[in-house]
Protein backbone atom coordinates (compact mmCIF):
# COMPACT_ATOMS: atom_id res chain seq x y z
CA UNK A 1 0.00 0.00 0.00
CA UNK A 2 1.09 3.43 -0.95
CA UNK A 3 0.35 5.33 2.18
CA UNK A 4 1.26 9.04 0.33
CA UNK A 5 -1.55 8.39 -2.10
CA UNK A 6 -3.92 7.69 0.56
CA UNK A 7 -4.96 4.41 -2.20
CA UNK A 8 -6.38 2.37 0.55
CA UNK A 9 -9.09 2.85 3.10
CA UNK A 10 -6.66 0.85 5.57
CA UNK A 11 -3.22 3.29 6.74
CA UNK A 12 -0.44 0.99 7.62
CA UNK A 13 2.06 3.75 8.43
CA UNK A 14 0.77 6.32 10.15
CA UNK A 15 2.94 9.15 12.10
CA UNK A 16 1.38 12.19 12.85
CA UNK A 17 4.14 13.20 15.64
CA UNK A 18 6.53 13.33 12.69
CA UNK A 19 6.27 16.66 11.12
CA UNK A 20 7.64 16.13 7.73
CA UNK A 21 4.75 13.46 7.44
CA UNK A 22 2.19 15.15 9.36
CA UNK A 23 2.53 18.60 6.87
CA UNK A 24 2.76 16.32 3.87
CA UNK A 25 0.39 13.47 4.40
CA UNK A 26 -0.66 13.44 7.85
CA UNK A 27 -2.65 16.73 7.97
CA UNK A 28 -5.21 16.25 5.06
CA UNK A 29 -6.20 13.04 5.71
CA UNK A 30 -6.79 13.63 9.70
CA UNK A 31 -8.65 16.28 8.84
CA UNK A 32 -10.85 14.83 6.19
CA UNK A 33 -11.69 11.92 9.05
CA UNK A 34 -12.51 14.58 11.37
CA UNK A 35 -14.88 16.48 9.19
CA UNK A 36 -16.49 13.47 8.13
CA UNK A 37 -17.33 12.76 12.14
CA UNK A 38 -18.77 15.37 13.36
CA UNK A 39 -21.97 15.71 11.39
CA UNK A 40 -22.10 11.94 12.04
CA UNK A 41 -21.45 12.33 15.16
CA UNK A 42 -24.25 15.22 15.39
CA UNK A 43 -26.77 13.10 14.06
CA UNK A 44 -25.51 10.28 16.49
CA UNK A 45 -27.08 13.18 19.23
CA UNK A 46 -30.21 14.06 17.73
CA UNK A 47 -31.11 10.85 17.11
CA UNK A 48 -30.79 9.65 20.74
CA UNK A 49 -32.06 12.76 22.14
CA UNK A 50 -35.42 13.05 19.42
CA UNK A 51 -37.94 11.92 21.88
CA UNK A 52 -37.44 14.85 24.43
CA UNK A 53 -39.04 17.03 22.01
CA UNK A 54 -41.20 14.07 20.30
CA UNK A 55 -43.12 13.48 23.70
CA UNK A 56 -43.80 17.37 23.94
CA UNK A 57 -45.93 16.92 20.19
CA UNK A 58 -47.52 13.51 21.46
CA UNK A 59 -48.82 15.43 24.15
CA UNK A 60 -50.09 18.05 21.56
CA UNK A 61 -51.77 15.68 19.76
CA UNK A 62 -53.35 14.08 22.64
CA UNK A 63 -51.54 10.45 22.09
CA UNK A 64 -53.52 8.62 24.84
CA UNK A 65 -50.78 8.48 26.98
CA UNK A 66 -50.02 9.92 30.49
CA UNK A 67 -47.10 12.66 31.64
CA UNK A 68 -45.45 10.28 33.58
CA UNK A 69 -45.66 7.23 30.45
CA UNK A 70 -44.62 10.37 28.13
CA UNK A 71 -41.33 11.04 30.37
CA UNK A 72 -40.24 7.31 30.22
CA UNK A 73 -39.67 7.41 26.26
CA UNK A 74 -36.70 9.83 26.95
CA UNK A 75 -35.45 8.03 29.71
CA UNK A 76 -35.47 5.16 28.20
CA UNK A 77 -33.68 6.68 25.25
CA UNK A 78 -30.87 7.93 27.53
CA UNK A 79 -30.42 4.88 29.47
CA UNK A 80 -29.82 3.10 26.34
CA UNK A 81 -27.18 5.34 24.96
CA UNK A 82 -25.36 5.60 27.96
CA UNK A 83 -25.27 1.99 28.16
CA UNK A 84 -23.96 1.69 24.68
CA UNK A 85 -21.32 3.64 25.54
CA UNK A 86 -19.52 1.31 27.60
CA UNK A 87 -18.88 -1.46 24.60
CA UNK A 88 -18.30 1.43 21.65
CA UNK A 89 -15.19 2.59 23.96
CA UNK A 90 -13.94 -1.04 22.83
CA UNK A 91 -15.07 -0.54 18.50
CA UNK A 92 -12.37 1.19 17.41
CA UNK A 93 -9.54 -1.14 18.35
CA UNK A 94 -11.15 -4.17 17.35
CA UNK A 95 -13.15 -3.02 14.17
CA UNK A 96 -11.57 0.34 12.45
CA UNK A 97 -12.38 3.69 12.65
CA UNK A 98 -14.24 3.80 8.92
CA UNK A 99 -15.85 0.49 9.77
CA UNK A 100 -17.35 1.88 12.91
CA UNK A 101 -18.22 5.30 12.01
CA UNK A 102 -19.85 4.06 8.83
CA UNK A 103 -22.06 0.69 10.33
CA UNK A 104 -22.94 3.43 13.75
CA UNK A 105 -23.85 6.22 11.50
CA UNK A 106 -26.15 3.78 9.48
CA UNK A 107 -27.66 2.29 12.40
CA UNK A 108 -29.36 5.07 12.96
CA UNK A 109 -31.36 4.84 9.90
CA UNK A 110 -33.29 1.86 12.08
CA UNK A 111 -34.38 4.08 14.86
CA UNK A 112 -35.35 6.93 12.54
CA UNK A 113 -37.15 4.76 10.21
CA UNK A 114 -38.91 2.41 13.10
CA UNK A 115 -39.84 6.36 14.97
CA UNK A 116 -41.54 7.61 11.76
CA UNK A 117 -43.45 4.83 11.86
CA UNK A 118 -44.96 3.93 15.38
CA UNK A 119 -45.70 7.63 15.53
CA UNK A 120 -48.07 7.48 12.38
CA UNK A 121 -50.27 5.13 14.78
CA UNK A 122 -51.55 6.50 18.30
CA UNK A 123 -53.41 3.66 18.99
CA UNK A 124 -50.56 1.37 19.12
CA UNK A 125 -49.22 0.10 22.58
CA UNK A 126 -47.07 1.49 24.77
CA UNK A 127 -44.08 -0.56 24.64
CA UNK A 128 -43.70 -0.10 20.18
CA UNK A 129 -42.94 3.23 21.36
CA UNK A 130 -40.76 2.40 23.81
CA UNK A 131 -39.11 -0.14 21.68
CA UNK A 132 -38.18 2.88 19.24
CA UNK A 133 -36.86 4.63 22.27
CA UNK A 134 -34.26 1.91 23.28
CA UNK A 135 -33.10 1.52 20.10
CA UNK A 136 -32.73 5.47 19.61
CA UNK A 137 -29.94 4.86 22.03
CA UNK A 138 -27.45 3.29 19.24
CA UNK A 139 -26.75 7.36 18.68
CA UNK A 140 -25.65 7.90 22.36
CA UNK A 141 -22.88 5.29 22.21
CA UNK A 142 -21.55 6.99 19.10
CA UNK A 143 -20.06 9.16 21.48
CA UNK A 144 -17.25 7.28 22.69
CA UNK A 145 -16.58 5.10 19.59
CA UNK A 146 -16.07 8.81 17.60
CA UNK A 147 -13.47 10.18 20.10
CA UNK A 148 -11.63 7.03 20.39
CA UNK A 149 -11.75 7.39 16.85
CA UNK A 150 -10.35 11.05 15.99
CA UNK A 151 -8.12 11.31 19.06
CA UNK A 152 -4.73 8.56 17.16
CA UNK A 153 -4.90 10.67 14.03
CA UNK A 154 -3.47 13.73 15.19
CA UNK A 155 -0.52 14.65 16.85
CA UNK A 156 -0.32 15.45 20.91
CA UNK A 157 -0.31 18.96 20.52
CA UNK A 158 -3.50 19.23 18.09
CA UNK A 159 -5.39 16.64 20.54
CA UNK A 160 -7.26 19.01 22.65
CA UNK A 161 -8.32 21.14 19.43
CA UNK A 162 -9.18 17.95 17.58
CA UNK A 163 -10.88 16.45 20.19
CA UNK A 164 -12.43 19.62 21.17
CA UNK A 165 -14.22 20.22 17.62
CA UNK A 166 -15.51 16.75 17.39
CA UNK A 167 -17.44 16.77 20.70
CA UNK A 168 -18.39 20.73 20.86
CA UNK A 169 -19.89 20.46 17.53
CA UNK A 170 -20.97 17.07 17.65
CA UNK A 171 -23.04 18.35 20.93
CA UNK A 172 -25.09 21.10 18.29
CA UNK A 173 -26.62 17.67 17.61
CA UNK A 174 -28.90 18.13 20.64
CA UNK A 175 -29.85 21.87 19.29
CA UNK A 176 -30.09 20.76 15.97
CA UNK A 177 -32.49 18.37 16.91
CA UNK A 178 -34.38 20.47 19.08
CA UNK A 179 -34.75 23.22 15.60
CA UNK A 180 -34.57 20.63 12.99
CA UNK A 181 -37.84 18.69 14.25
CA UNK A 182 -40.05 20.64 15.22
CA UNK A 183 -39.75 22.82 11.79
CA UNK A 184 -40.12 19.03 9.51
CA UNK A 185 -43.04 18.74 11.03
CA UNK A 186 -44.88 21.43 9.75
CA UNK A 187 -44.49 20.23 6.49
CA UNK A 188 -45.08 17.02 4.16
CA UNK A 189 -41.05 17.07 3.46
CA UNK A 190 -41.94 13.25 1.69
CA UNK A 191 -45.40 13.80 -0.19
CA UNK A 192 -47.34 11.02 -0.01
CA UNK A 193 -44.64 8.62 0.79
CA UNK A 194 -44.48 10.27 4.46
CA UNK A 195 -48.09 9.33 5.67
CA UNK A 196 -51.28 11.64 6.37
CA UNK A 197 -51.02 14.52 8.98
CA UNK A 198 -52.65 14.66 12.46
CA UNK A 199 -54.24 18.06 14.34
CA UNK A 200 -53.00 19.62 16.66
CA UNK A 201 -55.17 19.52 19.68
CA UNK A 202 -53.37 21.57 21.85
CA UNK A 203 -51.09 24.66 20.81
CA UNK A 204 -47.76 23.72 19.82
CA UNK A 205 -44.58 25.66 18.23
CA UNK A 206 -41.34 25.90 16.57
CA UNK A 207 -38.31 28.28 16.59
CA UNK A 208 -40.24 30.90 15.32
CA UNK A 209 -43.17 31.00 17.53
CA UNK A 210 -46.51 29.32 18.26
CA UNK A 211 -48.13 27.08 16.25
CA UNK A 212 -52.45 27.28 16.70
CA UNK A 213 -54.56 24.00 17.76
CA UNK A 214 -56.17 22.63 14.91
CA UNK A 215 -52.97 22.57 12.40
CA UNK A 216 -52.15 19.72 10.87
CA UNK A 217 -48.67 17.95 11.78
CA UNK A 218 -46.70 15.78 10.31
CA UNK A 219 -45.55 13.54 13.82
CA UNK A 220 -43.79 11.30 11.87
CA UNK A 221 -41.16 13.67 10.10
CA UNK A 222 -39.13 13.70 13.80
CA UNK A 223 -37.59 10.20 12.77
CA UNK A 224 -38.31 9.92 8.78
CA UNK A 225 -36.66 13.71 8.71
CA UNK A 226 -33.13 11.97 9.69
CA UNK A 227 -33.35 10.19 6.56
CA UNK A 228 -32.07 13.20 4.57
CA UNK A 229 -28.32 13.41 6.16
CA UNK A 230 -28.11 10.18 7.29
CA UNK A 231 -28.19 8.08 3.72
CA UNK A 232 -25.58 10.43 2.33
CA UNK A 233 -23.40 10.68 5.68
CA UNK A 234 -23.43 6.94 5.63
CA UNK A 235 -21.93 6.77 2.12
CA UNK A 236 -19.75 9.47 3.09
CA UNK A 237 -18.12 7.89 5.96
CA UNK A 238 -17.85 4.28 3.86
CA UNK A 239 -16.05 5.78 1.05
CA UNK A 240 -14.19 9.36 2.86
CA UNK A 241 -13.35 7.18 6.38
CA UNK A 242 -10.00 5.36 7.00
CA UNK A 243 -8.93 2.47 8.96
CA UNK A 244 -5.59 3.44 11.29
CA UNK A 245 -3.67 -0.69 11.28
CA UNK A 246 -1.63 1.15 14.00
CA UNK A 247 -4.72 1.78 16.19
CA UNK A 248 -6.62 -1.28 14.69
CA UNK A 249 -4.12 -4.13 14.19
CA UNK A 250 -6.79 -6.97 13.96
CA UNK A 251 -9.35 -5.95 12.10
CA UNK A 252 -9.42 -9.47 9.64
CA UNK A 253 -11.51 -7.76 7.29
CA UNK A 254 -15.02 -5.50 6.28
CA UNK A 255 -17.41 -7.70 7.20
CA UNK A 256 -16.12 -9.55 10.01
CA UNK A 257 -15.41 -6.02 11.93
CA UNK A 258 -19.40 -5.24 10.96
CA UNK A 259 -19.89 -8.31 12.69
CA UNK A 260 -18.08 -7.10 15.63
CA UNK A 261 -19.87 -3.98 16.39
CA UNK A 262 -23.33 -5.78 16.13
CA UNK A 263 -22.18 -8.68 18.28
CA UNK A 264 -20.65 -5.97 20.97
CA UNK A 265 -23.64 -3.77 20.30
CA UNK A 266 -26.45 -7.17 20.87
CA UNK A 267 -24.72 -7.60 24.06
CA UNK A 268 -25.41 -4.10 25.66
CA UNK A 269 -28.79 -4.37 24.73
CA UNK A 270 -29.45 -7.49 26.66
CA UNK A 271 -28.70 -5.92 30.16
CA UNK A 272 -30.40 -2.97 29.22
CA UNK A 273 -33.37 -4.55 27.77
CA UNK A 274 -33.45 -7.05 30.65
CA UNK A 275 -32.74 -3.82 33.79
CA UNK A 276 -35.72 -1.74 31.64
CA UNK A 277 -38.22 -4.15 32.03
CA UNK A 278 -37.70 -4.99 35.44
CA UNK A 279 -37.88 -1.23 36.43
CA UNK A 280 -40.56 0.24 34.08
CA UNK A 281 -43.66 -0.22 35.58
CA UNK A 282 -46.98 -2.36 34.25
CA UNK A 283 -47.28 -3.03 31.63
CA UNK A 284 -44.21 -2.56 29.57
CA UNK A 285 -42.59 -4.16 32.67
CA UNK A 286 -42.44 -5.48 36.20
CA UNK A 287 -41.81 -2.79 38.08
CA UNK A 288 -39.91 -4.36 40.26
CA UNK A 289 -36.79 -2.41 41.02
CA UNK A 290 -36.62 1.37 41.33
CA UNK A 291 -33.83 3.49 39.11
CA UNK A 292 -31.25 2.99 41.57
CA UNK A 293 -31.00 -0.10 41.70
CA UNK A 294 -31.80 -0.72 38.06
CA UNK A 295 -29.03 1.45 36.64
CA UNK A 296 -26.38 0.03 38.78
CA UNK A 297 -27.49 -3.84 37.91
CA UNK A 298 -26.93 -2.67 34.08
CA UNK A 299 -24.04 -0.90 34.34
CA UNK A 300 -22.30 -3.65 36.33
CA UNK A 301 -24.31 -6.31 34.37
CA UNK A 302 -22.73 -4.97 31.15
CA UNK A 303 -19.21 -4.73 32.11
CA UNK A 304 -19.73 -8.48 33.32
CA UNK A 305 -20.88 -9.75 30.07
CA UNK A 306 -18.26 -7.69 28.19
CA UNK A 307 -15.48 -9.30 30.57
CA UNK A 308 -16.85 -12.98 30.37
CA UNK A 309 -17.44 -12.60 26.25
CA UNK A 310 -13.98 -10.61 25.50
CA UNK A 311 -12.04 -12.11 22.91
CA UNK A 312 -8.84 -10.81 20.56
CA UNK A 313 -7.45 -7.53 21.31
CA UNK A 314 -10.30 -6.67 23.44
CA UNK A 315 -9.23 -8.79 26.09
CA UNK A 316 -6.63 -6.60 26.56
CA UNK A 317 -8.63 -3.38 26.44
CA UNK A 318 -11.12 -4.55 29.10
CA UNK A 319 -8.19 -5.21 31.70
CA UNK A 320 -6.90 -2.15 30.99
CA UNK A 321 -10.58 -0.27 31.77
CA UNK A 322 -11.04 -2.61 34.76
CA UNK A 323 -7.77 -1.90 35.86
CA UNK A 324 -9.12 2.04 36.45
CA UNK A 325 -11.53 1.21 39.15
CA UNK A 326 -8.47 0.82 41.59
CA UNK A 327 -7.56 4.16 41.29
CA UNK A 328 -10.08 6.81 43.32
CA UNK A 329 -9.55 9.22 41.18
CA UNK A 330 -11.47 7.26 38.48
CA UNK A 331 -14.54 7.45 40.59
CA UNK A 332 -13.99 11.22 42.23
CA UNK A 333 -13.92 12.39 38.25
CA UNK A 334 -17.14 10.05 37.04
CA UNK A 335 -19.24 11.75 39.97
CA UNK A 336 -17.87 15.24 38.46
CA UNK A 337 -18.45 14.41 34.86
CA UNK A 338 -22.12 13.60 35.79
CA UNK A 339 -22.38 16.83 37.28
CA UNK A 340 -21.32 18.69 33.97
CA UNK A 341 -21.93 16.25 30.77
CA UNK A 342 -24.61 14.34 32.76
CA UNK A 343 -26.30 17.76 33.74
CA UNK A 344 -26.19 18.79 30.38
CA UNK A 345 -27.64 15.94 28.14
CA UNK A 346 -30.54 15.02 31.17
CA UNK A 347 -31.94 18.58 31.35
CA UNK A 348 -31.38 18.47 27.47
CA UNK A 349 -33.69 15.38 27.58
CA UNK A 350 -36.53 16.02 30.34
CA UNK A 351 -36.79 20.10 29.77
CA UNK A 352 -38.81 20.52 26.82
CA UNK A 353 -41.76 17.89 28.24
CA UNK A 354 -41.59 19.52 31.85
CA UNK A 355 -42.30 22.98 29.95
CA UNK A 356 -44.71 21.87 28.61
CA UNK A 357 -46.59 19.95 31.87
CA UNK A 358 -45.57 23.23 33.91
CA UNK A 359 -45.88 26.19 31.59
CA UNK A 360 -48.51 24.65 29.01
CA UNK A 361 -51.52 23.91 31.36
CA UNK A 362 -52.66 26.26 34.48
CA UNK A 363 -52.95 24.79 37.84
CA UNK A 364 -56.23 25.76 39.57
CA UNK A 365 -57.73 24.26 42.86
CA UNK A 366 -61.20 22.27 42.56
CA UNK A 367 -63.99 23.06 44.72
CA UNK A 368 -62.51 20.53 47.27
CA UNK A 369 -59.70 22.90 47.00
CA UNK A 370 -57.03 20.17 45.78
CA UNK A 371 -54.60 21.31 43.32
CA UNK A 372 -55.89 20.48 39.23
CA UNK A 373 -53.41 20.27 36.91
CA UNK A 374 -55.20 19.07 33.49
CA UNK A 375 -56.55 22.42 32.22
CA UNK A 376 -54.76 24.09 28.82
CA UNK A 377 -53.25 27.38 29.40
CA UNK A 378 -53.90 29.58 26.68
CA UNK A 379 -51.21 31.95 27.41
CA UNK A 380 -48.62 29.30 27.67
CA UNK A 381 -45.07 30.29 26.01
CA UNK A 382 -44.38 27.83 22.93
CA UNK A 383 -42.59 25.48 24.30
CA UNK A 384 -40.75 24.25 21.45
CA UNK A 385 -39.34 27.90 20.16
CA UNK A 386 -37.33 27.83 23.30
CA UNK A 387 -36.06 24.22 24.53
CA UNK A 388 -33.12 24.53 22.22
CA UNK A 389 -31.44 28.36 23.86
CA UNK A 390 -29.89 26.17 26.75
CA UNK A 391 -28.21 23.31 25.03
CA UNK A 392 -27.03 25.40 22.44
CA UNK A 393 -25.09 27.82 24.88
CA UNK A 394 -23.80 24.36 27.04
CA UNK A 395 -22.33 23.51 23.40
CA UNK A 396 -21.42 26.73 22.14
CA UNK A 397 -19.50 27.43 25.86
CA UNK A 398 -17.90 24.34 26.28
CA UNK A 399 -14.66 24.98 24.30
CA UNK A 400 -14.53 28.09 26.42
CA UNK A 401 -14.51 25.60 29.50
CA UNK A 402 -11.21 23.59 28.50
CA UNK A 403 -9.61 27.09 27.13
CA UNK A 404 -9.82 28.79 30.95
CA UNK A 405 -9.00 25.24 32.51
CA UNK A 406 -5.71 25.48 30.37
CA UNK A 407 -5.29 29.01 31.86
CA UNK A 408 -6.29 28.70 35.48
CA UNK A 409 -6.61 25.11 36.38
CA UNK A 410 -9.64 22.57 35.69
CA UNK A 411 -10.47 21.65 38.89
CA UNK A 412 -11.03 25.72 40.32
CA UNK A 413 -13.14 25.78 36.87
CA UNK A 414 -15.53 23.03 38.34
CA UNK A 415 -15.40 24.39 41.39
CA UNK A 416 -16.80 27.84 40.19
CA UNK A 417 -19.55 26.03 38.00
CA UNK A 418 -20.48 23.94 41.05
CA UNK A 419 -21.18 26.91 42.68
CA UNK A 420 -22.97 28.35 40.12
CA UNK A 421 -25.04 25.40 39.61
CA UNK A 422 -26.05 25.02 43.21
CA UNK A 423 -27.53 28.01 43.56
CA UNK A 424 -29.14 27.98 39.75
CA UNK A 425 -30.64 24.57 40.58
CA UNK A 426 -32.25 25.66 43.83
CA UNK A 427 -33.76 29.11 42.29
CA UNK A 428 -35.02 26.81 39.28
CA UNK A 429 -36.88 24.49 41.89
CA UNK A 430 -38.22 27.73 43.52
CA UNK A 431 -39.35 28.81 40.15
CA UNK A 432 -40.88 25.56 39.51
CA UNK A 433 -43.13 25.96 42.65
CA UNK A 434 -44.33 29.35 42.16
CA UNK A 435 -44.97 28.18 38.75
CA UNK A 436 -47.18 24.72 39.79
CA UNK A 437 -48.81 26.93 42.03
CA UNK A 438 -50.34 29.34 39.51
CA UNK A 439 -53.19 29.58 37.37
CA UNK A 440 -50.99 32.01 34.85
CA UNK A 441 -47.73 30.18 35.18
CA UNK A 442 -46.42 31.83 32.16
CA UNK A 443 -45.57 34.96 34.37
CA UNK A 444 -42.68 32.80 35.71
CA UNK A 445 -41.39 31.69 32.30
CA UNK A 446 -38.47 34.26 31.61
CA UNK A 447 -36.54 33.57 35.08
CA UNK A 448 -37.23 29.83 34.50
CA UNK A 449 -35.80 30.36 31.03
CA UNK A 450 -32.98 32.46 32.08
CA UNK A 451 -32.19 30.45 35.02
CA UNK A 452 -31.99 26.87 33.11
CA UNK A 453 -29.57 29.12 30.56
CA UNK A 454 -27.02 29.74 33.27
CA UNK A 455 -27.27 25.89 34.41
CA UNK A 456 -26.06 24.59 30.94
CA UNK A 457 -23.63 27.60 30.24
CA UNK A 458 -22.16 26.20 33.58
CA UNK A 459 -22.00 22.37 32.58
CA UNK A 460 -20.69 23.24 28.96
CA UNK A 461 -18.05 25.19 30.55
CA UNK A 462 -17.61 22.27 33.30
CA UNK A 463 -17.36 19.49 30.52
CA UNK A 464 -14.07 21.32 29.16
CA UNK A 465 -12.55 21.61 33.02
CA UNK A 466 -13.11 17.81 33.95
CA UNK A 467 -11.75 16.65 30.27
CA UNK A 468 -9.15 18.68 31.40
CA UNK A 469 -8.50 17.67 34.95
CA UNK A 470 -8.58 14.36 33.85
CA UNK A 471 -5.94 14.47 31.69
CA UNK A 472 -3.61 16.34 34.95
CA UNK A 473 -4.28 13.64 36.85
CA UNK A 474 -4.26 10.33 34.63
CA UNK A 475 -0.83 9.19 32.41
CA UNK A 476 -1.58 8.87 28.95
CA UNK A 477 -2.40 5.25 29.33
CA UNK A 478 -5.20 5.67 31.58
CA UNK A 479 -6.82 8.65 30.43
CA UNK A 480 -8.33 7.44 27.50
CA UNK A 481 -10.20 4.14 29.38
CA UNK A 482 -10.92 6.76 32.53
CA UNK A 483 -12.45 9.23 29.42
CA UNK A 484 -14.67 6.45 28.21
CA UNK A 485 -15.82 5.26 31.43
CA UNK A 486 -16.64 9.02 32.34
CA UNK A 487 -18.48 9.83 29.61
CA UNK A 488 -20.55 6.63 29.95
CA UNK A 489 -21.32 7.04 33.15
CA UNK A 490 -21.90 10.76 33.22
CA UNK A 491 -24.48 9.59 29.67
CA UNK A 492 -27.17 8.35 32.24
CA UNK A 493 -28.22 11.82 33.16
CA UNK A 494 -30.06 11.27 30.28
CA UNK A 495 -32.20 8.41 32.09
CA UNK A 496 -31.97 10.46 35.91
CA UNK A 497 -33.21 13.35 34.73
CA UNK A 498 -36.60 12.65 32.83
CA UNK A 499 -37.33 9.79 35.37
CA UNK A 500 -36.87 12.05 38.50
CA UNK A 501 -38.08 15.41 36.97
CA UNK A 502 -41.43 13.35 35.93
CA UNK A 503 -41.51 11.49 38.96
CA UNK A 504 -41.85 14.47 40.84
CA UNK A 505 -44.34 16.35 38.40
CA UNK A 506 -46.34 13.58 38.89
CA UNK A 507 -46.59 14.03 42.72
CA UNK A 508 -46.80 17.43 42.20
CA UNK A 509 -43.54 19.04 43.50
CA UNK A 510 -41.45 19.37 40.21
CA UNK A 511 -39.32 21.79 42.70
CA UNK A 512 -37.99 18.68 44.32
CA UNK A 513 -36.40 17.48 41.63
CA UNK A 514 -34.15 20.90 41.10
CA UNK A 515 -33.71 20.59 45.35
CA UNK A 516 -32.13 17.51 44.78
CA UNK A 517 -29.88 18.15 42.08
CA UNK A 518 -28.64 21.53 44.01
CA UNK A 519 -27.88 18.75 46.98
CA UNK A 520 -26.11 16.52 44.86
CA UNK A 521 -24.08 19.98 42.99
CA UNK A 522 -22.89 21.03 47.09
CA UNK A 523 -21.23 17.58 47.95
CA UNK A 524 -19.75 17.12 44.47
CA UNK A 525 -18.48 20.86 45.24
CA UNK A 526 -17.42 19.59 48.65
CA UNK A 527 -15.85 16.50 46.72
CA UNK A 528 -13.50 18.31 44.40
CA UNK A 529 -12.25 20.85 46.86
CA UNK A 530 -11.55 18.10 48.97
CA UNK A 531 -9.33 15.61 46.61
CA UNK A 532 -7.80 18.30 44.46
CA UNK A 533 -7.85 21.92 46.07
CA UNK A 534 -7.01 22.02 49.69
CA UNK A 535 -4.02 22.26 50.93
CA UNK A 536 -3.72 19.03 52.12
CA UNK A 537 -4.65 17.35 48.56
CA UNK A 538 -2.78 14.31 46.97
CA UNK A 539 -3.17 16.21 43.61
CA UNK A 540 -3.43 19.70 43.79
CA UNK A 541 -4.82 20.96 40.52
CA UNK A 542 -3.62 23.40 40.66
Amino acid sequence: MNTQKNSSVDITDWRPEDEQFWESTGKRIAYRNLWISVPSLLCGFAVWGMWGIITVQMLNLGYPFTQAELFTLAAIAGLAGATMRIPASFLIRLAGGRNTIFLTTSMLLAPAIGTGIVLQHPEWPLWTFQLMALWSGVGGGNFASSMSNISPFFPKRLQGTALGINAGLGNFGVTAMQVVIPLVMTVSVFGSFGGEPMMLVKDSGWIFGKIAAGTPTWIQNAGFAWLLSLVPLSILCFFGLNNLTTVSPAIGGTIPAFLKIIWLYTLSFVPAGIGLYLYLPKPSGLGLLNMWIAMPLIIVSTLMVLKVTAFGPMKESVAKQFAIFRNKHTWSMTILYIVTFGSFIGFSMALPLSMKVIFGISHVPDAAGVMQHTLNNPNAPAVLAYAWIGPFVGALIRPVGGWIADKIGGSIVTQIISAIMVAASAAVGYVMLLAYKSATPEHYFLMFMVLFVVLFAASGIGNGSTFRTIGVIFDRQQAGPVLGWTSAIAAYGAFIAPVVIGAQIKAGTPENAMYGFAIFYALCLVLNWWFYLRAGAEIKNP
